[in-house]
């Protein structure tokens, strides 16, 4: 029967691949990518520079300018934003959202986070190796 054999050698692929040692995966949440909008590049420039300095992100993408379409105060809105993507803890998240609350100039920043779900073992090392501990 050629099926069993089959199923053996795409076990033994996929155990393979989630064994590698370049891939860490398995990270429960743990590490988080931050998305926070901004008026200006140097609104995002300073966020960045003092989410780094109290290291509660590893590092910071300013992306911009870009357009941004919302609804705010009963008006639909366009407006010019910067876009910070920034790589931190889950662990760290409050504490990283405060601080950008008190830095930001909107009323209601966007503060946001999802997953990381995998990642290369060396850049999860760097991330360990450059946030709070």
């Amino acid at each position: 029967m050629p099926f069993p054999k089959f199923r053996s050698e795409l076990r033994q692929v996929f155990s393979l691949r989630h064994s590698n040692e370049f891939s860490a995966n398995n990270l429960n949440n743990q590490y988080i990518i931050v998305f926070v909008t901004t008026a200006n590049k140097q609104e995002a420039e300073k966020i960045s520079q003092n989410l780094l300095e109290a290291r509660l992100i590893a590092c910071a993408n300013i992306v911009g300018p870009m357009a941004s379409y919302f609804h705010w105060k009963g008006k639909t809105e366009q407006v010019r934003e910067f876009l910070v993507i920034m790589k931190s803890r889950s662990d760290l998240f409050e504490q990283l959202s405060a601080s950008v609350a008190k830095l930001h100039s909107y009323e209601v920043p966007e503060i946001i986070s999802i997953p990381v779900i995998e990642g290369s073992k060396p850049y999860i090392e760097w991330l360990d190796n450059n946030l709070a501990q």
